[in-house]
Order: C-alpha cells, then structure tokens, then sequence
C-alpha cells in the first residue's frame, strides 16, 4: 500500500513548488553555506528542466514519459544541495527520493523513467559545479601551519564584536559553543580601542565584523604578536571565507583544535603613512566607488549602496589617474593588488587558493575613452595576462612614482589619500590566523 504522503509529495513537486520551497527554507537559516547550497541546488534543477524539456522535443519516447521530469528535478535539486552542503544533503536526500518513488508507486512511470531522469538530474548538478566550484573546490592549502594555543572551551580568546556588522546572531552562537571565551560587543568607533585593550590580556585576539574591522584586529594582532580568530560578519568577508571559515562552527572546530597557518599581509607606504592589507588595495575609480558607496549605505543599505556608487562614479566625467608605475609612466582607470594570486575557476569570481605565495596580484586597466567599457572589458578578461585594456602580473613589490595629490587609495573597504611615491609589498606569513584543518 502507498503511504499517503508520497502522492502528496509527488504534487507538491509539480512545476518544482517542492524545492523552490525548500531553497526558501534553507536560505532563511541564514547561514552563507546554507544559501549557496539552496542556489546551487536551483541552479542544477533550472538545467535539468532545461534538458529534460530539450529531450521532449527531439526524442522517441521508451515510455510516454521519458525521462521523468519530477525524477531528474528531484536528483539535480538534492545532489546540488550536497554537493555545496553535505550536512543539508543528507536533510534533503530522503524527500528527494520519495518524491522519485511516488512516480513509480503512483503508477505515473515506469523504473526505466526515473532512473534515467534521476541520472540526467544527478549529471545537471556536476555540470552546475564544474561551471561555478564549490568553496570546497578551492579550500586554500592548509600551510604553513603555525603552533598556537588549543582553547578547548575558549578560555584565553578576547573576541570584539562590531555591532554595526550585524554580528549579534554569531556572538550568540560563540558563546554557546565557546563559553569561557569573553566576547566584547562595541560600535564601529570604538572597535579600534577595544581591541588594543582586548590585546592586553587575550591569548588570542578575536574579532567578529567585515573587512574593515578584520583589518583593524590584523593590525593590532601583528603590533601584539598575537595569533587572530576570525568570526566573519560583515557583508562580504573576502578574507575569512578564503581563508575557509564561513561561521561559528568552522571557527570553534580550528580553536578547540589549536589549528592555524601563518598567511602573508599586504603593506602599503607613503611617505610616513603606512598600513596593511589582507584582500585588496587599489588607486583609481574604485577607491571613488568605496567612498560613494561608503556616502549612501547608511541610507539604502550596502548591496543598493553599491550598484548606485557605480552608476555615479562611471557615468562621472572624469581623467585618468597619471602616475608611473615600476618607472613607466602609465595613465590607469585603475590599479588593484591583490594580497595572493586570485583564480577564476569557471564563471565564479576571483578567489585565492593560496594564502601564503608571496606574491601581489597587480591588475591594471589601463587610461583611455570610455572608462566604464574598459573596466567591464577587464573584468571579463578575468585572469588574462594581457588584453587591449588590461594587463596582470604577480610581484612580490609594486612601486607607484608621481601620484597626484589627493589621489584616493582603497585597502579592505577603507580609504585614504595619497601622493608622490605609494609602496605595495608584502610581508611573508607574517600573520598567524587560525583556521580549520582537514583531515586525511
């Protein structure tokens, strides 16, 4: 006898109902794992559809319903969940499998159906992250490893939290997972102080916040000599997720175990002004692009922020930064550093696999007409050496002669002015970071 909650699922699955539902579901756990693997799990249910209803239109059919489209819905949706998720995989597997012997049991298809829409559905998801890896995919080395602290229970880490980031969930989540760590919550401009007093008496100086305030605690970390935890919880957190910690449990996991690396720290200088880098830094339109979206997020908030400052900045009538770069004189619309090479790994954007290579990846989009199509152009160019508007090159120091005063310098989000002479170089695996080691 069916069980009367498999012709139930079997029509809720009708036109994907079941798993546009289920990615809902999954997206409001508002974690970033669970998000990418509900739009992955989209993504590989979109091709899916997409193929079975190609075959629909060309084949000769085995049966009036080959392959099944509920089948191949089901398989693409639940293997592109796990693979982003394996946790969420095993949650979502089970449904995915009633749903393909409802097809059956409901006498809709016959085996032969399902097994070939569940394989097309299974080869739509590995399509799906051949096209855009998984963060799994490109996890940066787990080297070279640093000797610090095991904090089974927390005790001995200092973390501050900016409460601009919107970190009250994340704080919450620490305490219960580490409960004898202090935690100190603060706003954007006392987060500089608090981390100086926290360095006084951590083992281990944590910070919970967006690249900014990561920035702010790299610098007080190196002053200190202190090995750094890392909670991201700001709007892009460029340098935790490439360093592979996404939440709480990615960063307990490395503290309990006293796991860590050592990673390299861009620097700039100029003149007596100096500062450090973890992702980025950058002279041209982007740092206007920064300042502009820094003006207007307050008011709409950082992701309409950002498109709106890029409309302003490139629709702006504006020149060429004229500057000489390693002794060529070279007008730009931009110049970026990046602290360790970025790859492309098939349409996802730029992440590093590498932390620790001693390199700069040096970017430029060169002066000229129309700055807003060079600078598209460049970024479709990806990791092209050379085009007619953009060329790359990985140094290990970078030197910029003759910048106008005024001129703006972009670093992890924040900006300040420069001119004459600004210095990029690296510091090799100078900052101590933990993060979680696989093993095997």
């Amino acid at each position: 006898m069916t069980p009367p909650v498999l012709p139930r699922l079997s029509r809720g699955a009708n036109h994907g109902a079941l798993w546009f539902a289920a990615a809902a579901a999954l997206a409001a756990t508002r974690t970033p794992r669970a998000r990418r693997a509900a739009t992955r799990g989209l993504a590989s249910l979109g091709l899916a559809s997409v193929t079975v209803g190609a075959l629909g239109l060309k084949r000769r059919p085995v049966s009036p319903a080959f392959p099944s489209g509920h089948a191949a819905s089901a398989a693409a949706f639940a293997t592109g969940v796990a693979l982003e998720s394996p946790a969420w995989g095993t949650v979502v597997a089970p449904v995915a499998a009633s749903v393909t012997l409802a097809r059956v049991d409901g006498g809709r298809h016959v085996p032969s159906d399902v097994l070939a829409g569940a394989a097309l559905g299974v080869g739509a998801a590995f399509a799906v992250r051949a096209m855009v890896p998984t963060r799994g995919q490109v996890a940066p080395p787990a080297r070279p490893r640093a000797d610090v602290p095991a904090l089974p229970d927390g005790e001995g880490l200092v973390l501050v939290a900016n409460t601009g980031a919107g970190s009250a969930e994340r704080v919450r989540a620490l305490r219960d997972a580490l409960p004898r760590a202090e935690v100190v919550e603060c706003e954007p401009a006392d987060v500089p102080a608090e981390l100086d007093k926290a360095a006084t008496r951590a083992r281990v100086l944590g910070v919970c916040g967006g690249d900014g305030t990561v920035n702010a605690a790299a610098r007080v970390a190196l002053r200190a000599r202190l090995p750094l935890a890392v909670l991201p919880g700001g709007t892009l957190n460029h340098f935790a997720y490439d360093l592979g910690i996404e939440d709480v449990r990615d960063l307990a996991r490395a503290l309990r175990a006293g796991d860590a690396v050592r990673v390299d720290v861009g620097r700039y200088a100029c003149g007596g002004k100096h500062g450090v880098f973890l992702n980025t830094c950058s002279v041209g339109v982007y740092p206007e692009l920064v300042r502009e979206r820094e003006r207007w997020s307050p008011r709409i908030g950082g992701w309409p922020a950002g498109v709106l400052a890029a409309l302003r900045v490139l629709r702006a009538d504006r020149h060429p930064l004229e500057t000489e770069v390693q002794g060529r004189a070279h007008p730009l619309w931009l110049l970026f550093a990046g602290n360790g090479t970025y790859h492309r790994m098939g349409l996802a954007p730029g992440r590093r696999r590498d932390l620790a290579d001693g390199q700069l990846d040096v970017r430029v989009v060169h002066g000229g007409r129309r700055p807003a199509v060079r600078l598209v152009a460049a970024a479709l160019a990806g990791p092209l050496t050379r085009s007619p508007v953009h060329a790359a090159v990985q140094v290990g120091r970078l030197q910029l002669d003759h910048v106008a005063p005024g001129t703006l310098l972009a670093y992890d989000g924040e900006v300040t002015e420069v001119e004459g002479r600004v210095i990029l170089e690296k510091l090799p695996e100078a900052l101590t970071v933990y993060r979680p080691i696989p093993t095997g």
